[in-house]
């Protein structure tokens, strides 16, 4: 175990990072990053591999802890290089190698025992959720820090897009419609125009009457008539 340790450490496996358990050297955890070109892409997908005490003459138990929409949690997953199949088993076989082959069979959709089908939109779904998910699990934290801290600032750039296009979104909504200040000078400017309306209006009113009174006086006091 210890060799394969140095061999994944001096060759790693592309898109997946692994380490032991201290206090456990037969219970490895793997965590994978999905593709860029794949369904996973954005995902980072814990799992763990469970060695028998005769490893390498028999195949681990194989486990995905993250949920992914492609194989069941907390599972054994039926694999030609799992124990599922020790007929197949190979003692040549490395940890490399299982990491190589669950990396593959992930990407396909070979339907296993263990192996789930979900859509498109569910696996992108899963692996933004993945995020949080590997952060709140204690064993990831202390095996994965540097993905942990990537993790974080992933998340925290998240946070500052949301923020910048919410505020952004409220300073297009301004100059569309007026900010709060706008808005209430027109109420008042509006209120000043409807204010000084309704005063001419009365002023006329009441040289209209004034000026019929004069009329209908002048024309009794009128000899002619």
């Amino acid at each position: 175990m210890r060799k394969d340790y140095v061999r994944l450490m001096r060759d790693p496996v592309p898109f997946v990072t692994a380490a032991a358990n201290p206090s456990n050297i037969l219970e490895w955890h793997y965590c994978i990053e999905g593709p860029p070109d794949s369904s996973y892409s954005g995902g980072y997908y814990h799992g763990k591999l469970i060695f028998p005490p005769d490893y390498p003459f028999k195949p681990p138990a194989i486990y995905m802890l993250t949920p992914n929409g492609r194989f069941q949690t907390n599972t054994r997953l039926c694999l030609s290089i799992s124990d599922y199949h020790p007929d197949t088993w190979n003692p040549a076989w490395s940890v490399a190698t299982i990491l190589t082959g669950l990396l593959s069979f992930m990407l396909e959709t070979t339907s296993t025992l263990g192996s789930i089908e979900t859509s498109e939109y569910e696996k992108r779904r899963l692996a933004r959720q993945s995020w949080d998910y590997n952060i709140k699990n204690k064993m990831f934290r202390d095996l994965f820090t540097e993905i942990v801290e990537r993790l974080k600032l992933k998340i925290d750039e998240e946070k500052r897009q949301i923020d910048q296009n919410g505020r952004r979104s409220g300073a297009d909504l301004n100059s569309i419609t007026g900010d709060g200040d706008g808005v209430q000078q027109n109420g008042q400017n509006h209120l000043n125009n409807s204010t000084l309306s309704n005063v001419l209006v009365f002023v006329g009113l009441v040289a209209f009457v004034f000026v019929a009174r004069y009329v209908f006086q002048t024309a009794s006091l009128d000899p002619s008539n």
